[in-house]
């Protein structure tokens, strides 16, 4: 998971979601709206086509599910389910890029506590704030806290939700971009080039979304990262804005 910043969307489009909205809501006052088929029905228009094609343009030429970046993102997603929160289904701020796997395992689950969502959102959050990584056994794990000596309950919900710590396919994903990335600084501090082209490797080099893992999360104690930060730390600074803004 990495986090993802979201795009803007067509003039036509956000017109479209606001009219489907209001016929959503206006059924559901009436009685008997249902949202699935009132869904199914928008699905295919070319104002929600142009929705996805914009989610994917926000992952990349690659196109990954914001959820585990690992597998094709294949359709819309509803980050807060459509059974349970009807008046969002039409909103562009609670729309993701899903893959199968992972709308399987979320369905129309939504584990709140106090009012607060459970399940980390790529496209406000840092997800690296709450997840991380297991470098020997490729899972995304929660993050765990040294001052409360706890796991965060954030990070530890979203990776059982999505079983992203027993997903053998996506932990092997991982793995290998972890030694991409590895590779390349590596590369640098035995030979270090110009500032752009080393951070345009490292993204490229960045399939599954780790470089917010290295640069802001617990990646920052892997020993690797701490060469690359203590020699170059001008360097580092500019790859953790490269971060922020990718």
């Amino acid at each position: 998971m990495r986090r993802v910043q979201r795009l803007p969307i067509a003039a036509t489009s956000c017109n479209y979601l606001a009219k489907r909205a209001a016929h959503a809501e206006a059924q559901s006052q009436a009685g008997g709206f249902d949202h699935t088929t009132h869904w199914k029905t928008s699905r295919n228009s070319p104002a929600l086509k142009n929705v996805l094609r914009v989610l994917q343009q926000m992952m990349g030429p690659r196109q990954r599910c914001m959820y585990c970046v690992d597998s094709h993102g294949c359709d819309i997603e509803h980050f807060r389910p459509k059974a349970s929160f009807q008046a969002l289904i039409y909103q562009w701020e609670n729309l993701l890029l899903c893959c199968t796997e992972c709308g399987r395992f979320k369905g129309d689950r939504f584990p709140e506590a106090n009012g607060m969502a459970l399940l980390i959102d790529p496209s406000i959050e840092e997800p690296w704030d709450f997840l991380d990584f297991d470098p020997g056994t490729g899972n995304i794990t929660a993050r765990f806290d040294l001052q409360t000596n706890t796991f965060d309950q954030r990070g530890a919900t979203t990776a059982e939700l999505l079983q992203l710590d027993r997903r053998e396919a996506a932990a092997n994903g991982y793995l290998s971009t972890f030694d991409a990335i590895t590779r390349k600084i590596e590369d640098f501090l035995a030979q270090p080039e110009a500032t752009e082209s080393f951070i345009t490797a490292l993204i490229r080099a960045d399939e599954h979304g780790l470089l917010g893992w290295f640069f802001k999360g617990n990646g920052q104690r892997e020993a690797i990262a701490q060469q690359l930060r203590d020699q170059h730390p001008a360097l580092w600074d500019a790859c953790l804005d490269a971060c922020r803004h990718r």
